[in-house]
């Protein structure tokens, strides 16, 4: 390399030198040419090095002549020591308050431009939209599809047809779907409700639970084919992601079919038990039962769903909202679809002939609790926990069934190999024996 930096260096006249016509060999370029007369020998242009890279020059003063004369032999070098320029194609982000280089602090600073990879991220989520699988399960009378409608403001049963006694009677239960597209500033939700008519209002209930869990192993079944199969670009995810147990609010505690039906689906399934019709107890009822059930659950092994716990780097309030979250299992909710006047402000809640009891209210009963956790702040965990856990343990026993059956067909199939083989040779001997005879 030093050589062909010689070879070349000799090819090239010198910058004092003038050609055989008289002409400065780079008189042609005029504008490198100002440019180290404006910067001085002390910096020579190096050819292919961007304007913007070059340090900064301090501007010339009427002093810079004797400096440079007394300092000759310091002519040639840079001064590396000044600061960097700020690159002109710094990354900036199409996203405004996202914008991680948008802060006075760093404009000295150089960037490459990977901090904006959660911009891109969040554009193509919101671009795609987001889904969530909401199970909504319980006697019939507990205030289910109102806390739903409460919920989401929304109306998923319009064409709702409520039965009688005698039909009641013969009835089994049913799965149903409602799904709805809800967008809220930009922000798309597929939601689907599924709902369990019919479940707990036998005279028999035994097993009633038994169709629930079909359906959530149903739904693992789906996705796991289509996750297996060809085609996964466009794989729609119909996993159960949470499940809301209504518990009524007439009892001691936990009903033997309560205690069933959690049993059953606490390994399939994110379950958030739900204190029904809260308004039909008082504060102190309410903290007893709630305490009651908690043990209960305790008590049987029933895995509910856990809320993950904070990091260190957590601000306080949200680790006092968290620590809430878990005192307030199971939810006391009050749902209604009613708007009344309460203290000159239109307000959701219920009109008694005592007062109103407001949904919203976070003194009256947990409806608010239960929304921010459902949407504001544990929906993506729900829906994590379901894909790693219910639905890897799912996938890992169909894994393991199928292992089995393969091992279990070829042990068959070498055994009967084996079977035929000292068949064939019992044939063979036989006929040897038999010729030998014929022979002798």
């Amino acid at each position: 390399m030093v050589i062909f930096c010689k070879d070349m260096h000799s090819h090239f006249p010198n910058e004092d030198s003038e050609d055989l016509m008289g002409h400065h060999p780079l008189a042609h370029h005029g504008p490198h040419r100002a440019d180290s007369e404006g910067e001085g020998l002390s910096r020579p242009h190096t050819p292919g090095t961007p304007t913007f890279l070059r340090p900064a020059v301090a501007p010339r003063g009427p002093g810079d002549t004797e400096h440079e004369s007394r300092h000759g032999a310091q002519r040639g070098r840079v001064d590396f020591s000044l600061p960097s320029p700020i690159s002109p194609s710094r990354p900036k982000s199409p996203w405004g308050c996202y914008d991680p280089y948008d802060s006075t602090e760093d404009q000295d600073k150089e960037y490459v431009g990977f901090a904006t990879l959660p911009n891109q991220v969040h554009r193509k989520s919101v671009k795609k939209g987001f889904d969530f699988t909401l199970m909504v399960s319980g006697e019939s009378g507990l205030g289910k599809s109102t806390l739903v409608n409460s919920l989401f403001l929304t109306d998923l049963y319009k064409d709702r047809n409520l039965l009688n006694a005698e039909e009641r009677i013969t009835q089994t239960v049913e799965i149903t779907k409602h799904t709805v597209d809800i967008e809220e500033k930009g922000v798309k939700l597929k939601l689907t409700i599924v709902d369990t008519p019919g479940f707990g209002d036998a005279v028999n209930n035994t097993e009633c639970w038994k169709s629930v869990a079909d359906y959530i192993d149903q739904q693992f079944e789906q996705y796991f084919r289509d996750e297996s199969g060809l085609n996964r670009k466009n794989i729609q995810d119909n996993r159960v992601h949470c499940c809301l147990y209504f518990i009524s609010p007439f009892g001691h505690g936990l009903r033997p079919l309560d205690v069933e039906f959690m049993k059953a689906l606490h390994e399939k399934v994110n379950i958030v038990p739900v204190l029904a019709k809260a308004d039909t107890l008082t504060p102190a009822e309410v903290k007893k039962k709630k305490i009651k059930i908690r043990e209960e659950i305790e008590q049987y092994g029933i895995k509910i769903y856990q809320f993950p716990d904070c990091d260190s780097d957590e601000d306080e309030d949200f680790k006092q909202q968290d620590q809430e979250l878990k005192e307030s299992i199971p939810f006391a909710v009050i749902g209604s679809n009613t708007v009344v006047e309460a203290k000159g402000k239109r307000v959701r809640g219920r009109l008694y002939p005592w007062g109103i009891v407001e949904v919203e209210n976070p003194a009256h009963c947990d409806f608010v609790k239960l929304r921010n956790m459902l949407v504001r702040t544990h929906m993506q965990d729900l829906k994590d926990v379901t894909r790693e856990t219910h639905y890897e343990n799912y996938r890992a026993h169909c894994i393991q069934s199928m292992t089995r059956m393969v091992v279990k067909e070829r042990n068959r199939k070498y055994a009967l190999a084996r079977t035929l083989h000292h068949a064939y040779i019992y044939i063979y001997v036989c006929v040897c024996i038999y010729i030998f005879i014929c022979v002798m």
